[in-house]
């Protein structure tokens, strides 16, 4: 049996700790972590009545996070996984997301769908290829049967805890696959990482089908007895400054999101009253997820200082679904730091040179060094943030063709550790994720500093050639974004030949002002112009597109492979 089960289904709860849940901000419903196993207990005992046992699998469609949290347990006290299914996005297309949701469901071999909240009505009826049963009626069942008195199943470190939906940024329906022993092992890692302790306050509006959501700010919190305040993405979206308020509310301590959300958090900030908002408490905002600007952290820096908010809390992180979560936390101490490099060097030979600026502040302590003497004065130089060191039990190599680098070479990362997963579960079957000797390629290219800070470039599968130059998208994306006009964070950049069939690259760029020819290309020009500074290379294609049509992934990624299919050749 794995000490999972004994700590964290058997051992003594907290009765003055728990979580604080539901779509309302203003009236969250709080319950002690114990009151949550016991509702646990009797959801579980629902689950026995349909079937499911050890090894089965669970798939969940839920907008309570308070429903998510007993769901979770219910499961586990079953020696089952279970799954979040994607939730569809306000402009989704409801047939398409239904077919994908069957195809998810099939190649799970969910044993059965546990639908609450809108998804009860919702989806009544509906034939998605397993059983369908309501939060409510397993609660029912559990309290016609054994109820709080069920007795968890024996697990065992590899048995599987969560099945993990990918971001579908390829459209491929894939899961990976968590153990128990993964879980326990990232667990302890983050814990130990952000010196977690019994009086921290965790504040998350996440989406719980995401891996940060879940992990980071609901199972965390639950497996380590703090008090968690979760309420939902919709709430956000309404109400940015939400965050802030909850933060303030509940003395919040650590959360967590990717990088647009510190972007638009710092935008409300700037519009708020002095003492709108106490921000003093937060030691830990984690920024990971998606690539991270640095203009956004300084502008949070900038807008949140008057509130409180202290440099050192900003964490960038670098983590993924195959690692449980964490790869690399920043240091809890200092604030963080950016590398300025030599972008054609790097982007030709893959050495890391650091601009002057960077190596004074290596030498004063701040960060490492690069190659020795710096980028030379009109060179084109681009940023990158560090995303700290590996958290305990991760190790990370960067390799190029099968061969290890040295510090200060770009190349593919690979991360090993007990929390790594061993296998991802397709359409097709269970697949190795790693290989003989437990190293996951993670995709990302990347380097490590001197200092064994992890840096991450960009996805190897979404660099752009052009002219033996390896481009990433982001530092494209992150120039055309500075437009006025273009909407942060809703740019794309892919590969898309020039006239004399040369290498080039397209844009593709969310704007209000789409529908506005004299606007449009004013921003169309600006961009171009702004691309060229940034990297040195004409852009073949400008593309603008309304709010809210740059094609993503559920957890918002952009599906770079879906938006080269917007491009139009001369404007917008």
């Amino acid at each position: 049996m794995t000490t999972f089960v004994e700590k964290w289904l058997m051992g003594p709860v907290p009765h003055d700790r728990g979580l604080h849940s539901g779509d309302d901000p203003a009236n969250l419903k709080f319950r002690a972590w114990s009151q949550v196993r016991l509702a646990a207990r009797t959801v579980a005992a629902g689950l026995a009545a349909t079937g499911v046992g050890h090894g089965g699998r669970v798939a969940i469609l839920a907008d309570d996070p308070g429903d998510v949290a007993d769901l979770v347990q219910a499961t586990w006290t079953r020696g089952a996984a279970f799954t979040m299914l994607h939730q569809p996005t306000p402009r989704a297309n409801l047939h398409a997301w239904l077919d994908d949701t069957r195809a998810v469901i099939a190649m799970l071999g969910a044993d059965v769908l546990v639908v609450g909240g809108i998804f009860a009505d919702a989806l009544a009826g509906t034939d998605v290829g397993t059983t369908i049963v309501s939060v409510d009626e397993l609660t029912r069942l559990g309290r016609a049967g054994e109820g709080a008195d069920i007795v968890p199943v024996p697990l065992v470190a590899d048995d599987v805890a969560i099945l993990q939906l990918t971001s579908g940024s390829t459209g491929i329906p894939k899961a990976v696959v968590i153990s128990f022993g993964n879980l326990e092992a990232n667990h302890y890692a983050m814990a130990e990482a952000i010196d977690l302790t019994d009086v921290d306050v965790s504040i998350s509006w996440l989406p719980l089908f995401h891996d940060m959501g879940m992990v980071g700010l609901l199972l965390l919190p639950m497996l380590s007895g703090i008090t968690a305040v979760i309420t939902t993405p919709r709430a956000f979206l309404v109400k940015p400054q939400v965050w802030a308020e909850l933060i303030d509310r509940f003395r919040g301590t650590c959360t967590a999101a990717p990088n647009f959300a510190y972007a638009l958090l710092a935008k409300r900030l700037r519009r708020a009253d002095d003492g709108a908002y106490d921000l003093s408490s937060l030691r830990v905002a984690i920024n990971g997820a998606e690539p991270i600007d640095e203009s956004s952290m300084f502008s949070l820096l900038a807008e949140g200082t008057r509130f409180g908010l202290r440099s050192e809390a900003l964490l960038p992180c670098y983590g993924m679904a195959e690692t449980t979560l964490a790869v690399s936390f920043d240091s809890l101490s200092t604030r963080f730091d950016v590398d300025t490099i030599d972008a054609g060097l790097a982007e030709t030979t893959g050495e890391i040179r650091l601009a002057p600026a960077t190596v004074e502040r290596a030498a004063a302590g701040a960060g490492a060094e690069g190659s020795a003497g710096g980028p030379d004065a009109g060179t084109k130089v681009q940023t990158h943030v560090r995303l700290g060191q590996p958290v305990p039990g991760i190790e990370v190599a960067v390799l190029h063709e099968g061969q290890a680098l040295p510090a200060n070479r770009i190349g593919t990362l690979m991360v090993r550790g007990a929390a790594v997963t061993a296998r991802y579960l397709k359409e097709t079957g269970f697949e190795y994720a790693v290989n003989a000797d437990g190293w996951l390629d993670t995709g990302d290219l990347g380097y490590i500093t001197e200092t064994g800070e992890v840096v991450v470039t960009g996805r190897a599968k979404d660099v752009i050639i052009v002219s033996g130059r390896n481009i990433a998208p982001a530092v494209i994306e992150r120039a055309a974004c500075t437009v006025d006009g273009v909407r942060p964070g809703n740019a794309a950049a892919v590969p898309h030949p020039r006239p004399d069939g040369r290498e080039g690259i397209a844009v593709i760029a969310e704007t209000e002002g789409a529908a506005d020819p004299e606007a449009s290309q004013r921003i169309h020009d600006e961009i171009s112009r702004a691309v060229f500074d940034a990297v040195g290379v004409p852009v073949s294609a400008v593309t603008l597109i309304g709010k809210g049509e740059l094609p993503k992934t559920t957890s918002g990624k952009i599906r770079r492979h879906c938006a080269a299919d917007l491009v139009t050749v001369g404007g917008a």
